[in-house]
């Protein structure tokens, strides 16, 4: 009897394989069924998630907002990790530990091992369910399927689709969403990555990608797992960012949903933002903190909820030996490179302020060092990359070649063009509500766009197209008439005549140096450099200390 219930589930599963069905395995199907049979009327599930650890494997200074002023401590760090995770585990009477995107890029490992060595770390921490991020694309589709594919777990995303040219969507390229069972209580993963991945990032990584709102197709699937699948909890793991979150939340489409898992912006939500129709979290970056989720279940209905953003402190979390094995296994061909000093600052790096950062400022010298007859430089405004604030046995901070990867992922040749007075004022308009949007649907994920040689003074929470106050180039008001030289870094897909999303720039040429160049030659030439932010741009009605963009709800990032 035995065993023709196994050959029949057998061919059930060769038959879903065929016919692209997803089914279940034999071990999927009989465990369930024995967890209907120890169905119990009273327990406590807890959800662990992770996300946007941009391939930061070893534990790193880590930023915090306290008592006004920024502290650093040392968190994260796959090895540190593992050990929490495995404490957090065993403490729960059933668990589900997810990573909801950006675990391929981001570092000089994944770079030169085109994120293979990511692979084998992230199965030894046996997550259970993942959804691709908005870098997840880094080394393009294929590259990116064979990587998430060789993952152990389980992937979902509801809004990735094959192009089947034309603008033709085909099939999804994941998964949909997840259902977790436990004493026969079924708990709902929906997927949703950010669908402006195409704008964002460079064009090409993404080709033969198509992309989709999360509202077009959230109703129908949230009606499938409240109404057909019978699912007690359904969750949305999203990689948005927090401001896009929190707007899908407000949408009626939204109705049936619990939470939102979020990712994408870094955000350290501490407590639940309760919108219209679910609660949203978001639980940091670079592996220094997880989100912690616990439902208590009685007579199959979710009865209460409690979150915590816990911090992955590396004193309190010791090292995995058998982590630190397979790291070291997959990283000790590059070390030597990874650990090599380039150069020195004699202050704290870092990347987490919206309006200026220590990172961006030595980015923008060293562009400029390198292409010095310019009017105006240019740097995107990215969040990842931890910072670094421990100095070494000279007193200052080192520079390696590894943590030059993480400041600048992609080495991009760096390309010059020329502009009008009036199209800057319309670029930083765009891009100044890009990050201030009172629309919260319309924020991107990054901040302020970063340059040297223009004095920007605005509003950020200004009208659309009225935030610009006063801006000056080289001591001279922005003349809408006159041209000027711009350099900023080609993006992989972009026109002739785009420039850092700029449009319509003219005599675009690319030179003969790349970001990574330009960086290493400024530090030989100029360590120990001191990159204090130069007030280049100022916000008239916020604090330079900024830190995050999302207003209007009960929230700080700290």
């Amino acid at each position: 009897m035995e065993s023709s219930r196994r050959k029949f589930i057998t061919q059930i599963g060769a038959l879903g394989a065929g016919t692209g069905l997803v089914s279940l395995s034999p071990v999927m199907a009989e465990t369930r069924i024995e967890q209907k049979k120890s169905k119990s009327s009273s327990f406590t599930v807890t959800i662990l998630q992770t996300t946007d650890v941009h391939c930061q494997i070893h534990a790193h200074d880590e930023l915090f907002w306290e008592n006004d002023r920024a502290v650093f401590r040392k968190t994260g760090g796959y090895s540190h990790l593992k050990t929490f995770l495995d404490r957090e585990r065993s403490k729960a009477e059933h668990s589900f530990l997810i990573d909801t995107g950006d675990m391929f890029q981001g570092s000089e490992l994944s770079v030169k091992t085109t994120g293979e060595a990511m692979v084998p770390i992230l199965n030894a921490l046996d997550y259970d369910l993942y959804l691709p991020g908005n870098w997840e694309v880094i080394y393009y589709k294929k590259t990116m399927q064979h990587l998430l594919g060789s993952l152990t777990a389980p992937k979902v995303c509801a809004n990735m689709y094959h192009d089947l040219g034309e603008g033709k969507k085909g099939e999804l390229i994941f998964p949909p969403y997840h259902i977790w069972t436990v004493n026969g209580v079924k708990i709902a993963f929906l997927g949703y990555t950010d669908h402006l991945v195409p704008i964002r990032q460079s064009p090409n990584y993404s080709k033969g990608i198509i992309y989709t709102k999360p509202e077009e197709n959230l109703a129908h699937y949230v009606d499938v797992l409240r109404n057909q699948e019978k699912c007690a909890f359904v969750a949305i793991v999203a990689h948005l960012g927090l401001s896009q979150q929190i707007h899908l939340a407000n949408l009626p489409e939204c109705e049936g949903v619990d939470y939102i898992l979020g990712g994408d912006t870094h955000e350290r939500v501490r407590k639940p933002i309760q919108a219209k129709y679910a609660k949203v979290v978001e639980p940091g970056a670079f592996g220094s903190f997880v989100g912690k989720l616990e439902l208590k279940i009685e007579n199959g209905k979710v009865v209460s909820d409690h979150y915590d953003l816990m911090e992955v402190d590396a004193k309190k979390y010791p090292a995995s030996p058998e982590m630190e094995k397979i790291m070291a296994q997959y990283e000790g061909p590059y070390l030597e490179d990874i650990q090599n000093v380039v150069g020195y600052s004699t202050i704290p790096l870092y990347r987490y302020f919206v309006i200026e950062n220590t990172i961006d400022t030595l980015i923008l010298d060293a562009i400029n060092w390198q292409v010095p007859d310019v009017d105006i430089v240019l740097s995107n405004g990215f969040r990842f990359c931890p910072p670094r604030s421990t100095p070494d046995q000279t007193g200052n901070i080192p520079i390696t070649n590894g943590f030059i990867f993480d400041m600048l992922p992609v080495d991009s040749q760096i390309r010059t063009g020329k502009v009008t007075g009036k199209q800057i004022h319309e670029w930083l308009e765009r891009e100044l509500n890009n990050v201030f949007a009172a629309d919260a649907s319309k924020r991107f994920g990054g901040w302020v766009i970063k340059f040297k040689g223009m004095e920007v003074k605005f509003n950020a929470f200004a009208e659309e197209g009225k935030r610009v106050q006063k801006a000056v180039v080289k001591g001279q008001p922005l003349d809408p008439e006159k041209v000027y030289h711009i350099c900023a870094c080609e993006r992989d897909g972009d026109p002739d005549d785009m420039l850092c999303r700029f449009r319509g720039v003219k005599e675009t040429e690319n030179t003969p140096y790349t970001l990574h160049q330009a960086m290493k030659s400024y530090l030989e030439t100029n360590s120990p450099v001191t990159p204090t932010p130069p007030k280049s741009a100022i916000a008239l009605d916020a604090p330079a200390t900024l830190l995050t963009q999302v207003t209007g709800v009960d929230y700080q990032f700290r």
